[in-house]
């Protein structure tokens, strides 16, 4: 992980401004969507992209019964053959 060197102070309702500079090296704007999670004792906040449930793509994708899959795990779906 690599230091910034950027020092912010948490605001009385709990809030952190993220630095221009880093919000423009992610494509961060302004009402999009950040991820929290915990990683030990480390805070890691990461840009929200929607995402297939069963690979992780990114691109490609449709809903089914409001989850996101990628058209490839849509067809690999499709050619299952039941157990008989």
């Amino acid at each position: 992980m690599k230091s910034t060197g950027i020092i912010r102070k948490v605001d009385e309702l709990g809030r952190v401004v993220i630095p221009i500079e880093i919000r423009n090296q992610f494509n961060i704007a302004e009402k999009d969507p950040i991820e929290i999670y915990v990683d030990g004792s480390l805070i890691v906040l990461k840009k929200y992209e929607p995402n297939c449930i069963f690979c992780g793509n990114t691109e490609n994708l449709m809903s089914y019964n409001d989850k996101l899959i990628c058209k490839d795990c849509s067809k690999k779906i499709s050619e299952l053959k039941p157990n008989t």
